[in-house]
């Protein structure tokens, strides 16, 4: 997590987070935490907030039968949880997400189970077309708290550069 204080007045800071453009660097690996432990509140109300009416996330005697024996974690809480999870680290100097690829959910995740997450820097350029921000992009990467992945997607996002983000017009 990427935290500094910024001087804001005589003996007077005021906390920041997240990269600007110039400060990621391609190869660099950011293990974001803390993790976060799955509730089953989380999951029922993530389920039931989205439609998603699938009884495997929400129904313990019908995930019972299934090859798991018990209610999986709806995936697209998991790959949300990941994204806010990596948001100090690679977006809050965000101007825009341009978006997700190579989804893959490649091991349940289950109510109790420790999400963690990390997200290497792929690519780094500047923007053509906003002199003021660069694109970049990242491969994240969610482990339980076996160390099992169980899920990874590549995302890409338009970053600000020092001096031309919101909080800079803002004095945020």
């Amino acid at each position: 997590m990427v935290q500094t204080a910024k001087k804001v007045g005589e003996n007077r800071y005021r906390e920041t987070f997240g990269r600007f453009f110039e400060e990621f660097t391609v190869g660099d690996t950011y293990e974001h935490r803390p993790g976060r432990t799955i509730t089953e509140t989380d999951n029922t109300w993530f389920t039931l907030l989205t439609m998603n009416t699938h009884p495997m996330h929400f129904d313990k005697e019908y995930a019972k039968a299934s090859e798991f024996g018990k209610i999986i974690v709806c995936s697209p809480f998991t790959v949300a949880l990941m994204v806010g999870m990596s948001v100090t680290d690679v977006s809050q100097k965000a101007v825009a997400n341009l978006g997700w690829s190579e989804i893959k959910l490649t091991h349940p995740l289950f109510v109790g189970d420790t999400l963690y997450a990390e997200s290497t820097v792929l690519e780094k350029r500047e923007s053509k077309s906003r002199p003021g921000a660069g694109i970049v992009t990242c491969s994240t990467i969610g482990l339980n708290q076996d160390g099992k992945t169980v899920c990874t997607f590549s995302r890409t996002m338009l970053i600000a550069r020092e001096g031309h983000s919101v909080e800079d017009k803002v004095n945020y």
